[in-house]
């Protein structure tokens, strides 16, 4: 567990440096730090911290099928929340196309059924975390003076304190600096790269929801937990086929598909709308217009 977190506080460390860097050079604006940072940011980096601890505790006892079935949970988990929190309201269609994500998972692992309390308890909690932390997040991009940018650099600055000196007094920091690969440039090269591609994950993840709803960031990720089992499939070799976990997953994939489509035609009707609103205020104006010149 703590090897993870040891990783997540390294790239909290690239996203410190990276964005304070674009910041100096004027490449990014967002708000200075202040008292109302404190306030503007909370509880979204206890969700983050809740949600890694979780979701690293739920994996000792739980297998991989059984935890994919009860992430997909989230997905429910960050609809609910958004209602209460964000005040949104989703069509029958949407609600119908998460259900038949759920429901597609759970038929993929429905022969691989164990039951372990702690385990499950663990994964369930993730799942909050992990919903209320995409819902959070979306709340938080609004507020002003944080912006994208300032969510993710102060997010990063309050987490990394308490995981640097968690670290320290555990006495992994120390094993850290000392370890011995660190003169080797392929080693550092990857190192390097590792935190770099992990603040591009998390740009990646914000700038998702900036866009789009928590609910859609989400469903992305699920859908792409499935695309990748469909190339396990034919890629890897160890893929155990079965005719159940292949519908599971084909149901699974069918939700998404559902859910983009209706989420993206109802985007560019909203903005023809918005289109044909413009229109339509500028006809009196072109014949007032009209009206006058036919008097002159």
């Amino acid at each position: 567990m703590l090897i993870l977190l040891q990783i997540k506080e390294k790239q909290m460390v690239a996203t410190l440096i990276v964005l304070y860097v674009a910041k100096k050079s004027r490449m990014v604006q967002f708000q200075d730090f202040d008292s109302s940072i404190l306030v503007k940011i909370f509880p979204l980096p206890l969700f983050y911290v809740g949600n890694h601890v979780t979701g690293l505790a739920s994996t000792k006892k739980l297998s991989l099928p059984m935890f994919t079935v009860l992430r997909k949970f989230t997905i429910l988990m960050t609809m609910i929340l958004e209602v209460y929190v964000l005040r949104k309201r989703f069509s029958r269609r949407i609600v119908y196309s998460v259900v038949t994500i759920v429901s597609g998972a759970i038929v993929a692992t429905s022969s691989d059924l164990a039951f372990d309390m702690e385990s499950y308890t663990f994964i369930l909690l993730n799942d909050a975390f992990t919903a209320a932390n995409s819902v959070y997040t979306k709340k938080k991009l609004g507020d002003k003076g944080l912006g994208k940018y300032g969510v993710l650099f102060y997010n990063a600055l309050i987490i990394v304190i308490p995981t640097l000196m968690a670290s320290a007094f555990t006495g992994d920091l120390q094993k850290a600096i000392a370890f011995e690969d660190w003169m080797k440039a392929t080693f550092v090269f990857c190192f390097l790269m590792s935190c770099l591609m992990g603040f591009v994950l998390m740009y990646s993840i914000v700038l998702c929801s900036f866009y789009n709803s928590a609910l859609t960031t989400t469903v992305v990720g699920a859908v792409k937990n499935v695309a990748v089992a469909y190339i396990g499939i034919f890629v890897g070799g160890d893929y155990l086929f079965s005719w159940t976990n292949f519908l599971g997953l084909t149901i699974c994939m069918s939700g998404g598909l559902a859910y983009s489509y209706l989420t993206f035609s109802s985007k560019n009707k909203s903005s023809q709308n918005g289109t044909d609103g413009k229109l339509q205020v500028k006809i009196p104006i072109t014949e007032d217009l009209k009206g006058k010149l036919a008097v002159i």
